[in-house]
């Protein structure tokens, strides 16, 4: 695993990649974060670097989608579908943990889509962050409440930077 860190509008983040892809961004004080033993820090890694161009465009409010190969394959099998199908949810829009279980076919997993969307490890890019209650209020998130927040609100044409 190699990574590098990123200093974003929410704060510094930890951008990982494999060779595959990117496998992880990470809030400082991510709630799920594993740690970062044997990993190689890479500041010229060019997935890292086309993950910060990216990062940047979308915090600027140019850039709606990211473009970019995933390394997912740390999660289960179900996490992974989970994970595939936050990548559907709009910029600017939302879903419930209800919907996302609907979605995938699985509509009585609520409380399992809703731990596999806290453990994604990409966040941001794979946007565990468009995922509320059914009631419309936001909750949990590995990256803080205050994050989530400020990336919906950016979403939603407010600017952070």
């Amino acid at each position: 695993m190699f990574y590098t860190n990123y200093d974003s509008p929410v704060g510094k983040l930890l951008l990982a990649a494999t060779e595959r892809g990117l496998a992880g961004v990470y809030f400082e004080n991510h709630r799920h974060f594993k740690g970062s033993d044997g990993w190689v820090r890479d500041d010229g890694n060019a997935i890292l670097a086309d993950v910060k161009q990216q990062l940047q465009e979308y915090f600027a409010g140019s850039r709606r989608r990211f473009e970019l190969p995933l390394d997912i394959s740390s999660g289960t099998p179900f996490q992974q579908q989970v994970w595939q199908a936050l990548l559907d949810i709009p910029f600017g829009a939302t879903a419930s943990y209800g919907e996302l279980a609907r979605r995938i076919g699985k509509p009585a997993a609520v409380r399992a889509v809703g731990a596999a969307n806290g453990r994604n490890p990409v966040s941001i890019i794979v946007p565990c962050h468009r995922v509320i209650a059914g009631s419309g209020a936001l909750t949990g998130y590995a990256g803080g409440l205050v994050n989530k927040q400020a990336l919906l609100e950016l979403e939603a044409g407010d600017r952070l930077i």
